[in-house]
């Protein structure tokens, strides 16, 4: 089970009232949130390897490069990331948490979480869950491994498994084309442009008919006419800058660097002393003892 942590880590910080403190008054509803979420998910789901992946670069400069806007809305200043005053300091304290408890915390430098979880699939040998909020993710479901989302976006106690049958029920698409799809039609959460006037439709119509996008750019690189919806020959033609580098930003790394690390599912914290004192310093006992008792059982 792969944890994109920072997806997580925001939902419960929103999802939570700020007025759940720890005793000096400091907001802790994300810690508290996440370690709830982590504790539902191992009671659940029984997984025999954890993984919280972390955002070691939430705006990678290979990307930057190739596509200027890509999460430039999201910019506070210089490199870093618009993030709320209240759960800034909330971040730190989870990896401590992670780290005290022995749940495996994996980043790579110049990588999103994303790519810790691409890179991780890549080369697990069995089933995988992945837990996000995350669409983008998505690219990576594959029946034969077994490779599912589990997706958040109604809450942790009623995920939506996405494999490759949802991602062809709910774009119309082949199930492991959603990266090619996302590409086209773009994606302003990332500020990623996509192919102007080619909407959802129309990207999904395309990636029906060619396949995938590579095979969409040999067909317009070589004249073709045959299988392009009204218009949009002509708006793929004028996106051919965009179309050469956006695969590269869409697509989640399989070979990001990473340390080696035991993955293993903790029954028991690695440090409890630590994990005394942060439950102490930060009001943590109540969803520590929960998740505890998750890990013990499982």
């Amino acid at each position: 089970m792969l944890l994109d942590t920072p997806s997580l880590y925001f939902r419960a910080f929103y999802g939570i009232p700020e007025s759940i403190t720890a005793p000096d008054g400091s907001p802790v509803n994300a810690v508290r949130g996440l370690i709830d979420m982590i504790a539902t998910l191992v009671r659940h789901h029984s997984p025999t390897e954890l993984v919280a992946t972390m955002d070691a670069d939430w705006r990678p400069a290979f990307r930057v490069a190739a596509i200027p806007t890509y999460k430039a809305h999201r910019v506070a200043h210089g490199d870093v990331e618009e993030v709320p005053d209240a759960l800034v300091p909330q971040i730190a304290v989870i990896e401590q948490v992670l780290d005290a408890l022995g749940i495996a915390r994996l980043e790579a430098p110049g990588y999103e979480a994303d790519d810790v979880i691409g890179t991780l699939t890549h080369r697990a040998g069995g089933a995988v869950d992945i837990v996000t909020g995350d669409r983008d993710l998505f690219q990576l479901v594959d029946d034969a491994r077994p490779v599912r989302v589990l997706y958040t976006v109604r809450g942790i106690r009623n995920l939506q498994t996405v494999d490759e049958a949802f991602v062809t029920d709910k774009y119309g698409i082949p199930g492991r084309t959603y990266a090619d799809f996302a590409t086209l039609r773009g994606d302003p959460s990332d500020g990623l442009p996509g192919v102007a006037g080619v909407g959802e439709k129309t990207a999904a119509a395309l990636i029906t008919r060619f396949g995938s996008l590579g095979a969409l750019l040999d067909a317009l690189d070589t004249g073709a006419t045959d299988g392009f919806p009204a218009g949009s020959r002509t708006k793929l033609a004028a996106a051919r800058d965009y179309l050469r580098v956006a695969p590269a930003v869409v697509a989640v790394a399989s070979d990001a660097p990473l340390p080696e690390a035991d993955l293993t599912l903790p029954q028991k914290p690695r440090d409890p002393d630590s994990l005394v004192r942060l439950a102490d310093q930060y009001g943590l006992d109540s969803p520590l003892n929960r998740l505890l008792e998750a890990l013990g059982q499982a």
